[in-house]
């Protein structure tokens, strides 16, 4: 039985199986990845972060043409093993892990660039960790309802894509956000293509020109997670497009397993969104593989 070496690594309580294969030699089932990401029989993550050189693989044939520079490529999957476009987390848990095991260097004002399935993502240092800039977002068309289990009723979300699916709902208040059951699964009507992640939020104003809120995740393919930082950038959009003129472009989003920055930067191409935040690598080991 082939055994593989491994990090465990997380981004306010975000958590990660991160497994080095600088070569692509390593061809995980889904069936793998979900035992190892298994809480009770394998080491235990909402997801795995495939550490492998972009030139490798044939997604990272298109980073290193966006940028040249992108030497490595973040191969994420969910816990369920299913691949998924991007992390927010899981990419500030990636370039922490370059960095302490000297597979890239980051210099002071300097960026590290890192190839994933929604495109090349710019990484910087920041006071509290790293920034991740995820790039250009959109919101989606149409009015998806959401149905989830402490709710009496559907509630209404907004459906906004930043470089992954996402449909955010607005609750009226913290009771209503402690009380709901994410055990189960909610449900969205219609239901999008590939799935979403669906944010449960409670906006709490503006203090000193930041907004805040409070939020909770269901992650598809994973279940309700201690932070999801595409989530979180995403729920801050919603939050802003609701409010309307006015609102601000810097946010800070508590989520139970911390705080999480969201920025929104304008370019010449267009609205950029970055998410800052923590990330620590907690301990590493060997496990055998099924």
């Amino acid at each position: 039985m082939a055994e593989i070496q491994f990090t465990k690594g997380h981004g306010t309580g975000n958590d990660f199986v991160i497994v080095a294969d600088p070569d692509g030699e390593l061809d995980l089932a889904d069936e793998q990845v979900a035992a190892l990401c298994d809480r009770r029989f394998g080491i235990g993550a909402d997801g795995l972060l495939r550490v492998v050189r972009s030139a490798h693989l044939p997604e990272g044939a298109a980073a290193l043409a966006e940028e040249p520079g992108a030497e490595w490529f973040m191969d994420y999957r969910n816990a369920d093993g299913s691949r998924a476009e991007m992390c927010g987390n899981g990419t500030r848990v990636f370039a922490r892990y370059l960095l302490e095991t000297g597979l890239a260097d980051l210099p002071s004002g300097t960026t590290l660039p890192i190839g994933t399935r929604a495109g090349v993502k710019d990484i910087v240092r920041s006071e509290n960790g790293f920034q991740v800039d995820l790039g250009r977002w959109r919101a989606e068309p149409g009015d998806p309802l959401v149905r989830a289990k402490g709710l009496p009723v559907a509630r209404p979300g907004l459906g906004i894509d930043v470089g992954n699916p996402h449909v955010v709902v607005a609750l009226a208040s913290e009771e209503e956000l402690d009380g709901l059951d994410l055990t189960v699964q909610p449900l969205i009507d219609p239901v999008p293509p590939h799935g979403a992640n669906i944010e449960f939020v409670v906006p709490q104003g503006v203090h000193d020109g930041i907004g805040r809120l409070r939020m909770r995740v269901f992650e598809r393919g994973v279940g309700e997670t201690l932070s999801c930082g595409t989530g979180t950038a995403a729920a801050a959009l919603a939050v802003r497009d609701w409010a309307g003129a006015g609102a601000p472009d810097v946010w800070r989003v508590e989520v139970p397993g911390g705080t999480l920055g969201v920025r929104m930067l304008p370019t010449e191409e267009g609205e950029h969104v970055a998410l800052s935040g923590p990330a620590a690598l907690v301990f590493s080991g060997s496990v055998a593989l099924a």
